[in-house]
């Protein structure tokens, strides 16, 4: 392998920190309007030429590799478009928990875009990589943007947001995770037209974030998976200044204003009983 045939990238996590949800569209996708956020937790994701086809490889067992995984649909997407290259490989290395709520697969998938990109020197307008992005799945947008973002439509309406506002968040996975159509089939939508667009808000104050926190998936869940309920609680109790549900789930997020306390709280909670605990800030 030679420096110009791979290329690697850190694919970050995101937080949703609020979510509401919307009416079914005709496609089956849900209206959906979010604000967005990258934190400092990362996969890493490597992209390399071959002779021919797409493979993808990802060492945590518990994910899909090969044509089912998000990787292979964004490499063969990419490839109708620019014609090339012949061959690639994607190799992942995971940190981000599988159906957890923080888009791991969707961020590996913007990383495989961006690898092709980097190694081909053909680069698709703005629009069209939000296209290509889109095509892929619906968190995937979002991380071609790589900023703080107002998210609409089914995720592929994407405003940045004034964002000032640092913190650290402790996450919870819970040894279990939720998947995420049986999230939206227990919010049970009603087929609706689109809601209206409405203006990004601001982030100038802890206030403005600790009030934007909410997730209607939280209300799906909760007879379910009392556990989400009370790791809520933990958090809360441990000293988070607001707690919420990632996505749709089922992880579990604490905000902090500042990393001595958000790391005090995640010994506070402790791992254990199958669940893992991180520590990340937003980027």
């Amino acid at each position: 392998m030679t420096a110009s045939s791979a290329i690697s990238f850190l694919a970050p996590a995101k937080l949703n920190i609020s979510l509401r949800v919307f009416g079914k569209r005709p496609d089956g996708l849900h209206h959906i309007r979010s604000v967005m956020v990258p934190v400092s937790l990362y996969d890493e994701v490597t992209v390399e030429e071959t002779s021919a086809g797409i493979s993808v490889e990802v060492d945590d067992p518990a994910v899909q590799g090969g044509i089912g995984n998000t990787c292979h649909r964004a490499a063969a997407l990419y490839q109708e478009w620019a014609g090339g290259p012949e061959g690639v490989r994607v190799r992942v290395r995971k940190t981000i928990p599988a159906e957890a709520g923080l888009g791991g697969g969707s961020s590996d998938a913007a990383a495989t875009l961006k690898g092709l990109i980097a190694l081909t020197g053909k680069s698709p307008s703005p629009e069209k990589l939000l296209s290509l992005a889109a095509a892929v799945g619906a968190d995937v947008p979002f991380f071609t943007m790589g900023r703080p973002a107002l998210v609409e439509g089914y995720g592929d309406l994407l405003t940045p947001v004034e964002w000032k506002v640092p913190f650290f968040a402790v996450i919870v996975k819970p040894p279990f995770g939720l998947p995420t159509r049986e999230g939206y089939e227990k919010l049970g939508r009603e087929p609706a037209g689109p809601p209206g667009r409405v203006a990004p808000p601001s982030f100038r104050e802890w206030g403005d974030l600790v009030s934007a926190v909410g997730n209607d998936f939280e209300n799906a869940w909760g007879d379910v998976r009392p556990d989400i309920r009370g790791i809520k609680g933990e958090l809360l109790a441990a000293g988070a200044e607001a707690a919420g549900l990632s996505g749709s789930g089922s992880a579990v997020f604490g905000l902090f204003r500042n990393e001595r306390d958000a790391r005090s709280a995640k010994r506070r909670l402790g791992n254990g009983n199958g669940r893992r605990l991180f520590v990340a800030r937003n980027i």
